[in-house]
C-alpha cells in the first residue's frame, strides 16, 4: 500500500545549468548544459531525469515544451553527469527536472524547478564538482 512506502528526503543531489560553448546552437549564442550532480559518498542507481518547460509567453499564450526522459544506470559518488543542452530561448519559462533514483532498495525523487528568468549571469556561482560557474538548484 502507498501508506507503507517511506519517502525520505533527497539529500546531496542537485541540478546545475552552466554556460557551455560546446552546447551552442549557433556561433553567436552562448550554449548551456544541464548537469545532474551527486554530492554523496554513495552511487545513485537507476536514475531517471524527466525534463520539461511550461509557462506563459509574452503575448499571454500558455506554452508547454515536450517532456524528455533520460535514464542513467548509475551516477558515481562525488560526480556530475551531463543530462541535456538547454536553449536560452526557454529561460523565460519554468524549467522542471524531476529526478528519481534508488539508493539500495529505497527510491527517492525530487522536482527541481528553475523559475522564469532565474538562469541569468547574475545568478552564476562556482560549482565545485564541475569546477565551473553555473546556476545551481539543490
Amino acid at each position: 500500500m502507498k501508506e507503507d512506502i517511506t519517502f525520505d528526503p533527497v539529500e546531496g543531489v542537485s541540478i546545475a545549468i552552466v554556460p557551455d560553448a560546446a552546447a551552442a546552437t549557433d556561433d553567436s549564442a552562448t550554449g548551456w548544459q544541464v548537469y545532474l550532480l551527486n554530492h554523496n559518498d554513495y552511487p545513485l542507481s537507476n536514475v531517471i531525469v524527466s525534463s520539461n518547460g511550461y509557462g506563459i509567453q509574452e503575448d499571454g499564450e500558455s506554452v508547454r515544451t515536450s517532456t524528455l526522459r533520460h535514464v542513467l544506470l548509475e551516477v558515481a559518488p562525488q560526480s556530475a553527469v551531463p543530462i541535456e543542452p538547454i536553449d536560452p530561448a526557454l529561460f523565460h519559462l519554468n524549467n522542471q527536472y524531476w529526478v528519481s533514483y534508488y539508493r539500495g532498495t529505497q527510491i527517492f525523487d525530487k522536482k527541481f524547478i528553475f523559475v522564469p528568468d532565474s538562469i541569468v549571469d547574475a545568478n552564476l556561482i562556482h560549482i565545485a564538482l564541475l569546477d565551473r560557474q553555473g546556476v545551481l538548484h539543490s
